[in-house]
């Protein structure tokens, strides 16, 4: 029915520029926003449930694509982090209490999401506790090598680290959470594991957080890589937050200069632009679900220098390109990632691409806190969309029908 609706609208939209004088200048042409780029980012449109890649809004035009990191991948990258950590370990230090079994608890960002679902499941299958499921609570025996001796594993706890406020992969609930694990577990807690920094930092925040517990995170924001090099976290994953935000753009920014076919995905991405701009990360495109992605990579304390804050690819420079108006959403502002590492480096290169880039932020919770910012659509050349929720693609999309 929507797909019938867009095409009525869009014959609308045709008929009328014919007889208003189809012979005008078409450098003065409006373009509807339904023809606009649109662009997904962090938060791949899918059913929250089955993380099933929702096509239909992914095929909203030729110019919606989505941008993020490769998941699947990095949620291996964190599990073979965590086992390559215990293959260096004593035993006798890891194992705390001395019982042969190395327990862990597990923090979990959003049951809902994507990349929290995969980031679970490549930690316990890298552990050997995956029993079928992503859910808190659904983990079986499983076994690792620990300093040449093979010892079960087992995952003591997980949760969904929802806030009182409703917001999920709360930093503030993962404090309370580490609290009642060490008063409740004590020394059966031999590491602690979490979906993103945020969390993790939170679980450090944690007054009886039992000193010298391996705690891994996920993101490589800039306080937990201090942390990691201060001796606090044990390791994370760069989801190359550089490379995604200059990728949202350049996909955008290849639309608006009229790309087509692979060079909307190629250019300036992984080969130069005819502005002479390269990302310097290994990104990768998907053609089935329309993904550019990021690759991962693990950080500890024998690399974290490489991943402190301040430094940029050089391999994007001051282009010459029209300047562009983009609209973009971010689904919370209390995002630490998005906060902390996403939107600076936006900021950073949509100058460089000649992109005058809009941020509306939400609140996390509600769809509506950034819908309701969604606005003036008309004003702008394209869209860079992140939701609250990953089915929530069509109330963007609803306002852009013309």
């Amino acid at each position: 029915m929507r797909k019938f609706v867009v095409a009525i609208l869009m014959v609308a939209v045709i008929a009328t520029s014919v007889f208003a004088g189809g012979a005008a200048d078409k450098a003065s042409a409006v373009v509807p926003n339904n023809q606009k780029p649109v662009v997904f980012f962090n938060r791949q449109p899918s059913d929250p449930v089955t993380g099933v890649i929702d096509m239909e809004v992914m095929n909203w035009n030729d110019k919606t694509y989505y941008v993020g990191f490769d998941a699947a991948g990095g949620g291996a990258v964190q599990g073979q982090l965590i086992v390559d950590f215990l293959a260096g370990a004593d035993p006798a230090v890891v194992d705390r209490n001395g019982d042969g079994i190395i327990g862990y608890v597990l923090c979990i960002g959003d049951v809902g999401h994507n990349d929290s679902k995969a980031r679970t499941q490549g930690i316990r299958e890298a552990l050997g506790t995956w029993a079928g499921s992503t859910d808190p609570g659904i983990a079986q025996e499983g076994s690792a090598v620990v300093g040449g001796v093979e010892m079960k594993v087992v995952e003591l706890d997980s949760r969904a680290m929802t806030g009182t406020d409703g917001t999920t992969w709360n930093a503030n609930a993962a404090t309370d959470a580490m609290m009642n694990w060490a008063t409740r577990l004590g020394d059966q807690i031999d590491m602690v594991i979490s979906n993103n920094d945020g969390m993790a930092m939170g679980c450090l925040q944690a007054s009886n957080y039992p000193e010298g517990v391996p705690i891994f995170g996920y993101d490589a924001n800039a306080d937990a890589i201090e942390a990691i090099g201060a001796g606090r976290l044990t390791g994370t994953v760069s989801q190359n937050v550089d490379a995604q935000a200059t990728a949202t753009l350049q996909v955008i920014r290849n639309l608006l200069d009229g790309l087509t076919g692979d060079a909307v995905v190629t250019a300036g991405i992984t080969e130069p632009d005819q502005y002479g701009n390269k990302i310097s990360a290994a990104v990768d495109y998907i053609p089935e679900t329309k993904a550019v992605l990021a690759q991962n990579t693990g950080v500890n304390a024998s690399n974290w220098t490489e991943y402190q804050a301040g430094s940029r690819d050089a391999g994007i420079k001051q282009t010459e390109a029209p300047t562009k108006r983009v609209l973009l959403t971010i689904y919370n502002s209390g995002d630490n990632f998005l906060s902390s590492s996403y939107i600076p480096a936006l900021n950073y290169y949509a100058p460089l691409l000649n992109i005058d880039l809009t941020i509306v932020q939400g609140d996390g919770q509600n769809e509506s806190s950034c819908t309701d910012k969604f606005t003036n659509v008309n004003s702008y050349d394209a869209f860079a969309i992140n939701m609250v929720k990953t089915n929530s693609g069509w109330d963007y999309l609803d306002k852009l029908q013309y």
